[in-house]
């Protein structure tokens, strides 16, 4: 392959997908990716690897940037990294001084599944070496690309926007508030006083993530501050994407450019190389890509949020045409050698470097999948059609017909709860376009549950939307408080949150007077959830320590050295029980409320793990008392379910494996690692059946089974994600380079 870069070469893109249509890409995008959805970067690896062969595929260039992949920090590019089996080549654009530990994890990871790290700067290659401990032999200058164009007078291009006879101020890419447009537009006023005939075009439409969580709210504020200062027919916003064509022409028809952004810390601007290359007089704020870039004249450097400077800055430009002609020159020669058919060469020379490296030195492939224990298998893909289908306008339904949904039975505000759960932990997972709608209905249906007069829950509600009760259950309160405190913790929009607190705040007073344990349980985990967010809430704090002392008395009152059990039965969603011992005794720094956790629980999975080996819960045809035969059948989902959280919850707390095989355990006991070897997962629903009879299993997939399944598969998938991230090196106990 030493030959690579004189042979004839072929590419394919793998693209990411930020919204759930995803977008009409031309015929060299060979897949998709759903940015939050890690099974697809699985998918990804596995086609990737399969089409090698076949596609003479040589090695893979990932373009990193945090915010492009999912997960946390864009962590679930790492799932794919880990399963290629070609050379990879990383494309750093965002390099940070000042890492967060989570930050500082994941590229250091990235780094250390590339073959190499391609930066864009020269200064990112010492804060590679500095802040990151990456060995300098893996780190490639190469510069940003840009297309080649002539060098032309401004003038050429000026009719094709209406600006003949203007000088031309241009900014460009797209618009969001650490662009500093709004102190380019201040500036106006003062170079219109020298130069009436300058007109400022602002093109680019307002980037995808701030258009969808704050609408065109920026832009208008600009045009309202152009409208105050008299300045309309100078400044001309152009709200759309172009194409390059386009583009090099908004270029051509520029006398100066200007970046003000707002930061230091970025580390390449394709927008302004490709103003250099297009031989562009340049005004930019001292960010580190542009005081390398426009180094020896190549531009023009001014301070930070300085109207004023910018002002002066430009005037000067306008008034020496001579040295603004000059620093063009300067400029458009310095980047000949970023042209794309330069870079491309850099990149093949580089591509054919790591392989001859790979030929002589294999490695050894890491396959993500090795971090999940238990033998479990693979983990499904998360699945919300069936949620989806058992959830209407007014909220989830309570039960199916096999997978068709039930209407005769209505809704409950327990299912309803659960089902928001679900969603916000889906959502932390998945495109939030698709669980979002959900969050409203759900948290909606709670609110109308909710008796502002008696502070209390209602619990059963009709299709036809009539309240079956004037008031609701203990535990169905309970778990309402756990929904609200998880929703507060995990929306990603501020609104939400808002309510959450607002409904949160009404209904926990009346727990100080409810009597069942589990409805203690459910709340306490909610409000572990809440204060995580609300750490001073000193009212929700005296709650929490309230019920958690009630719950601790309670066992140690009536626990024994054969039954550590706070009952003379089990009944249902057990496991609830000790996870809400473990997470007070964490949060409140009480060591009898873990042990107390940890035993009972102890002897929680041990009484229900089959001789087989494999999970067998309390059947409901019986229960289990005190001195009596444990129940086999029928067993149901939501004790698997509560167990798994709090087996997880042991493994934070204790680090013992022992619990991570306890929560795989019961994770297979969805995917047929039962007394029957019958699967209740369906995948061809996304739904789950709502358990074990003694001979079969029953085929309907209600509402609280189906949100059994979900919570616990995207629990595990959250837990494997941290798992993975905690074993990644950290800065202040590895000091080995990369």
């Amino acid at each position: 392959m030493s030959n690579l870069a004189d042979s004839p070469l072929d590419s394919v893109a793998v693209a990411m997908n930020d919204v759930p249509e995803g977008y009409a890409y031309p015929q060299r995008v060979r897949f998709e990716i759903r940015q939050n959805n890690l099974a697809d970067y699985r998918l990804t690896a596995d086609f990737l690897n399969m089409i090698a062969p076949t596609a003479n595929l040589e090695g893979v260039i990932i373009q990193h940037e945090y915010g492009i992949y999912g997960g946390d920090c864009g962590n679930h590019l790492l799932t794919l990294m880990r399963e290629i089996r070609k050379p990879i080549i990383t494309t750093l654009h965002t390099i940070l001084k000042d890492p967060a530990p989570i930050q500082l994890k994941v590229l250091r990871e990235v780094i250390r599944l590339s073959d190499r790290v391609v930066v864009m700067s020269k200064k990112a290659v010492g804060m590679l070496e500095e802040i990151y401990g990456t060995n300098r032999d893996k780190i490639v200058y190469i510069p940003h690309g840009i297309p080649d164009v002539p060098f032309v007078d401004s003038n050429f291009y000026k009719d094709l926007f209406g600006v003949e006879g203007k000088k031309v101020i241009l900014s460009f890419g797209l618009l969001s508030r650490n662009k500093g447009v709004e102190y380019m537009i201040d500036a106006m006023p003062a170079i219109l006083e020298k130069h009436p005939d300058t007109v400022y075009i602002i093109l680019g439409a307002t980037h995808p993530h701030v258009k969808r969580s704050e609408g065109e709210e920026y832009r208008l504020w600009l045009q309202k501050k152009v409208q105050d200062l008299k300045i309309e027919q100078q400044v001309i916003f152009q709200n759309r994407f172009v194409e390059l064509s386009e583009l090099c022409e908004f270029l051509g028809a520029s006398d100066v450019y200007v970046t003000p952004y707002l930061g230091v810390d970025q580390i390449t601007s394709g927008t302004l190389s490709f103003a250099l290359g297009a031989g562009k007089a340049t005004v930019s704020t001292p960010y580190w890509y542009a005081e390398e870039a426009l180094a020896e004249g190549r531009g023009v450097l001014v301070p930070f949020k300085d109207s004023g400077a910018l002002a002066s800055a430009i005037i000067n430009l306008f008034d020496s045409e001579t040295e603004r002609h000059a620093m063009r020159k300067r400029a458009y020669n310095f980047c000949r050698g970023m042209i794309w058919p330069c870079v491309a060469r850099q990149y093949l020379d580089l591509l054919v470097q790591v392989k001859e490296e790979r030929q002589a030195q294999p490695r050894a492939n890491y396959s993500s999948k090795r971090i999940l224990q238990s033998g479990v298998q693979e983990l499904p893909e998360i699945d919300l059609r069936h949620l989806q289908t058992m959830t209407d306008s007014m909220g989830m339904l309570q039960h199916s017909k096999f997978s068709v949904p039930d209407r005769n039975h209505g809704y409950t505000t327990d299912d309803n709860a659960r089902a928001l759960i679900a969603v916000l932990l889906a959502n932390e997972a998945q495109d939030e376009f698709e669980t979002e709608p959900m969050i409203f209905i759900y948290l909606s249906f709670l609110d109308y549950a909710f008796n502002y007069e008696t502070g209390r829950f209602r619990n059963f509600m009709s299709y036809q939307r009539d309240w079956l009760e004037l008031v609701g259950s203990e535990d169905s309160h309970g778990r309402a408080i756990w929904a609200l405190g998880m929703a507060v913790t995990l929306s990603k929009k501020q609104s939400i949150t808002a309510f959450a607190v607002h409904l949160f705040n009404r209904a926990l007073p009346v727990m100080e007077g409810f009597s069942s344990p589990r409805a203690w349980a459910f709340a306490l985990v909610g409000i572990h959830a809440y204060l995580q967010y609300f750490s001073g809430d000193t009212e929700a704090r005296r709650v929490r320590e309230l019920l958690a002392s009630r719950l601790y008395d309670l066992f140690k009152s009536r626990a024994l050295p054969d039954w550590p059990w706070l009952e003379d039965s089990l009944n249902y969603d057990n496991g609830k029980l000790p996870h809400a011992l473990l997470l007070s005794g964490r949060w409140l720094h009480n060591n009898d409320m873990i042990e107390m956790g940890l035993k009972s629980l102890d002897w929680l999975c041990r009484i229900q793990t089959a001789p087989e080996g494999h999970f067998s819960s309390v059947g409901t045809h019986g229960w289990y008392a005190k001195g009596g035969v444990k129940a086999r059948f029928d067993q149901q989902p939501i004790e698997a379910n509560a167990v798994l959280e709090a087996a997880l919850e042991a493994y934070r707390i204790t680090r013992d494996e022992r619990w991570m095989k306890e929560a795989y355990k019961c994770l297979n006991w969805f995917l047929g690692k039962n007394d029957l070897q019958q699967s209740l997962f369906d995948p061809r629903t996304g739904g789950c059946r709502d358990g074990l009879h003694p001979d079969s299993v029953n085929q309907n997939q209600g509402a609280e089974s189906t949100l059994a399944w979900l919570m616990s598969l995207l629990l595990m998938y959250q837990q494997i994600e941290d798992i993975e991230l905690e074993k990644l090196p950290s800065k202040a106990i590895e000091k080995s380079k990369v």
